[in-house]
C-alpha cells in the first residue's frame, strides 16, 4: 500500500474519531428536546382535560339542548320483537322487585325501632 493512501486512510479515521463525539452529544441533544417535548405536550394534554371537564359542566347547563337523533327502527320479525319485549317486562320487573326490596329494608329499620302498634283488645263479654 502506498503511504500517500496510508496518510488519507489516518486522515479520514482520526476527522471520525473527532466528529464521533459530536455526533453524540448531537444525538444526545436531540434525545433530550424530543422527551421534553413530549413531557410538555402530556402535560398540556391533561390541562385540557382539566380544564374541559370544569368548563362542560359549567357550559353544560348554559348551552341549550342539541337535537336529538332520531331513533333507527329496528328491523326485526314479530318473534324476535315479542322475545325482546319479554325480556325487557322481565329485566323491568327484576329493578322493581329490587327497588321494593331496598325500600322495605329501610322501612324495616325504621319499624325496628318503633314499638308496634297495638290493636284493641277484644274482650269477651262482648262490650
Amino acid at each position: 500500500m502506498k503511504i500517500k493512501s496510508l496518510r488519507k486512510r489516518i486522515e479520514r479515521l482520526e476527522k471520525r474519531l473527532r466528529e464521533g463525539p459530536k455526533k453524540l452529544a448531537k444525538l444526545k441533544q436531540k434525545l433530550q428536546a424530543t422527551e421534553a417535548a413530549k413531557a410538555m405536550k402530556a402535560r398540556r394534554k391533561s390541562a385540557a382535560r382539566a380544564t374541559a371537564t370544569k368548563s362542560s359542566l359549567s357550559t353544560a347547563a348554559k348551552k341549550p339542548s342539541s337535537p336529538k337523533k332520531t331513533k333507527k327502527k329496528l328491523n326485526l320479525s314479530p318473534e324476535r320483537r315479542a322475545q325482546l319485549a319479554a325480556a325487557m317486562k322481565a329485566r323491568w320487573a327484576a329493578k322493581r322487585a329490587a327497588q321494593a326490596n331496598t325500600n322495605s329494608d329501610s322501612t324495616g329499620q325504621d319499624s325496628a325501632q318503633r314499638p308496634p302498634p297495638q290493636a284493641p283488645e277484644s274482650r269477651p263479654d262482648g262490650a
